[in-house]
């Protein structure tokens, strides 16, 4: 088994990477009813600042949803850093 290093595998490996939660709440337009607006809330990890995976969503939503975007809101919340992991190699038992 070979492991692809550019690839995490777990939302650990993607936080110790960099990636945090980013959370977007999309206002978007009915087809039929332009005056109306609802709401839809996105999640996933990406990297601040450039926030990449957000902005394929986006880009996503104009191509291929109907209702068009009226606005975007989004907060990005870095869960831990590498500077906050350590590993623990040993295990005390206290009876």
């Amino acid at each position: 088994m070979t492991i692809d290093h550019k690839t995490p595998n777990s939302e650990t490996e993607l936080m110790l990477r960099g990636y945090g939660l980013t959370t977007a709440e999309m206002f978007y337009r009915m087809p039929d009813y332009r005056n109306v607006l609802n709401s839809f809330v996105w999640q996933d990890y990406d990297l601040a600042p450039d926030y990449p995976r957000l902005f394929k969503f986006i880009e996503f939503w104009r191509d291929e949803i109907e209702g068009p975007l009226h606005s975007v809101r989004f907060t990005h919340r870095k869960m831990i850093s590498p500077g906050e992991w350590r590993q623990v190699v040993g295990e005390f038992k206290y009876h």
